[in-house]
């Protein structure tokens, strides 16, 4: 199968905070997987997602790009999103504010992407941390929108690669440290070594998302994080 895997998916570190060159990381060996990918695919549907292979790159763009524009206004809102327009361009489709022009083929939309991914880690980057912005699943901070951008990213490109018929298997450490921000529910593994890849980080991280079972945990029919800031760290 065509494709490429992540690097450097050994042991995870000890989880500490998410950062910017977390989701630089992310971003960048998704678009380097998915340019993989043969054009005639993003047609097809996105692994059990009911959107085409192309809506769901949109659509992970444009999670990247409002988790940016939340962090933007000098007075970031607290009850509610920054009033873009989004919107769905057919019924049942991912209501986006950001679109691709489909003239531009798969590497144009890749490259919405990646500019996408640029904007939230300049944003993670220049914002205080004392911001605090509105998201659905709880007001958060840049490091939380950082890791929420993580997430998007690594579980989004899985639904891609299963429907591109790619390889995809992110770094340990990624997955332990947004699950660790994000889902303090579930338990890191400590061992995300390639011989217990399907107890590791990844597979927890996957089944935290409702993606995949757990040995003795049925998959999640329903699944939310938890963005709210956490306490200083010592």
């Amino acid at each position: 199968m065509p494709g490429t895997t992540a690097d450097s998916p050994g042991s995870p570190a000890s989880p500490g905070p998410v950062t910017a060159d977390d989701l630089d990381r992310a971003v960048r060996l998704a678009v380097d997987a998915l340019h993989g990918a043969p054009d005639d695919g993003w047609d097809g549907k996105a692994g059990a997602l009911d959107w085409s292979c192309w809506e769901t790159c949109e659509h992970l763009g444009d999670d990247l790009f409002a988790y940016a524009v939340q962090l933007g206004p000098r007075n970031p809102p607290l009850e509610g999103e920054v009033p873009f327009v989004w919107e769905s361009r057919r019924s049942g489709g991912p209501h986006n504010a950001v679109h691709a022009d489909r003239e531009a083929g798969p590497a144009g939309l890749l490259q919405t992407l990646e500019a996408s991914g640029a904007l939230l880690a300049a944003m993670v980057r220049t914002a205080s941390p004392r911001t605090r912005a509105y998201h659905p699943f709880g007001v958060s901070d840049p490091e939380g929108f950082a890791a929420m951008g993580v997430v998007e990213t690594l579980v989004h490109t899985h639904d891609l690669a299963q429907g591109l018929g790619l390889e995809w298997e992110p770094p340990a450490d990624l997955c332990a440290r947004v699950l660790a921000r994000l889902f303090p529910d579930v338990p890191v593994p400590e061992d995300g070594s390639e011989e217990d890849s399907d107890s590791g980080p990844w597979a927890a991280l996957l089944w935290a998302t409702g993606r995949a079972d757990l040995p003795g945990r049925p998959r999640r029919t329903e699944w939310r994080w938890d963005g709210t800031p956490r306490p200083p760290r010592p």
